[in-house]
């Protein structure tokens, strides 16, 4: 696992070059956005339960028949089952934030997932909205603290999307 700073400088080391100002400047940005990335863990750590149960419920208030017979939700062990991976993708996510590099959403959640949802015929329509609406809760609760920068915090959610989305074709 990598952040931000480990990420440009190894990028830099295998070409053998030295720092020019296009890394400097993300290592800067990394370094200037590292108090609002920590805080907006810390909301999202404090109100982790909250924000999954929040989503769950907007989710089947969309899509209803997950939870009835035959659906991917229905018995409490599948239930159970989506609560936790969309506690995944939330973890994860303030990883990513953390970090302040995506790569570890590949290495950590992503590579296999394909693999195992598919195996389990999980659906990806779902998992996909789970993971939008997740971003729309977790946006408006930093809405409310007044975050500057929400670009910073939504690309980890767009690039969990995106790589399920792909997954798809």
């Amino acid at each position: 696992m990598q952040d931000a700073i480990t990420n440009v400088l190894n990028k830099y080391d295998l070409t053998g070059k030295y720092l020019d100002n296009i890394a400097i400047n993300e290592i800067n940005n990394y370094l200037t956005t590292g108090l609002e990335r920590l805080k907006a863990i810390e909301v999202i750590n404090g109100q982790a339960s909250k924000i999954v149960k929040e989503t769950a419920t907007r989710l089947y208030l969309e899509q209803p028949e997950l939870l009835r017979p035959g659906g991917n939700s229905y018995t409490t062990r599948r239930y159970a089952t989506c609560l936790r991976d969309i506690d995944y993708y939330l973890r994860y996510t303030s990883y990513s934030l953390a970090a302040g590099n995506l790569d570890i959403l590949n290495e950590r959640l992503l590579d296999g997932l394909r693999e195992t949802y598919i195996s389990l015929d999980v659906p990806l329509g779902p998992t996909i909205r789970s993971i939008q609406i997740l971003q729309d809760i977790v946006i408006n609760e930093l809405n409310k603290k007044n975050f500057i920068n929400k670009d910073i915090f939504i690309q980890p959610f767009e690039y969990i999307t995106i790589s399920l989305s792909e997954q798809n074709i």
